[in-house]
């Protein structure tokens, strides 16, 4: 895995290495901000400048797509349900991916900056009116008492070792420019989607229900009281306390 800039300075003591991988914008910074004029081309600002101005870009991103997702799931979590929420958000991400890897060349012409807008800010909306947050809840409702903490944990460590992977291995993609490189990673990201898609089709509803319902923990306790006070075998009961 490729370490940071600041590990590469300051551990490693290689500067100049540093210096180049620092240099290295990234997708959104290299291609998708400029193209909608979020940010303004790197080589005629100054790095404040271009720190600043990444950052707005990203903030309007978030208001405008992840916070607005968020709230969507707040409001209708409990009305829509858990499993429509991630089967819908799954769904979506993958059509605005596919459309944007086949027409990337055709978004990547200014003219038409805000339908790649448009486009990139849905999948955003949908990621957060979608699995993100699903699978925040999803995690501490389906797992039984016992293993509920492990589970938990499990899931979320794998969350973020999907992240990690997709992370770095998007950006061997896209580093060079190469629309033809670009668009791989844009379909791998559609598939992998439509894997989530499909499985979500495992997952139990869980909307209205309590935490001991969802384990069967309810069933076991009933069943247990039921036993301890069935009558012993030979002795009648004659009502009487």
């Amino acid at each position: 895995m490729p370490e940071t800039g600041r590990y590469t300075a300051i551990i490693e003591g290689n500067a100049k290495q540093a210096a180049i991988d620092m240099g290295k914008p990234n997708l959104t910074q290299k291609d998708i901000f400029p193209t909608m004029g979020l940010v303004s081309d790197a080589k005629s600002i100054s790095a404040l400048r271009e720190m600043f101005e990444t950052s707005r870009a990203m903030f309007v991103i978030a208001l405008l797509g992840t916070f607005p997702g968020y709230w969507f799931t707040v409001f209708f979590i409990e009305k829509i349900g858990r499993f429509k929420i991630q089967l819908m958000g799954f769904f979506m991400m993958s059509v605005f991916m596919a459309i944007i890897g086949v027409k990337y060349n055709y978004l990547m012409n200014k003219e038409h900056k805000w339908t790649f807008a448009v486009l990139y800010g849905l999948t955003f909306f949908f990621a957060n009116f979608g699995p993100n947050s699903s699978t925040f809840v999803l995690p501490a409702e389906l797992f039984p008492t016992r293993v509920r903490s492990t589970c938990h944990a499990l899931s979320a460590a794998s969350g973020k070792a999907g992240a990690m992977v997709s992370a770095f291995g998007v950006q061997q993609y896209t580093q060079d420019g190469n629309v033809h490189k670009i668009k791989k990673p844009m379909m791998l990201l559609t598939f992998t989607n439509m894997i989530g898609f499909c499985c979500t089709f495992l997952v139990t509803e869980t909307k209205g229900r309590s935490l001991e319902e969802i384990s069967g923990e309810d069933e076991k306790q009933n069943e247990t009281q039921t036993k301890s006070t069935k009558p012993v075998s030979g002795q009648q009961d004659d009502g009487w306390d």
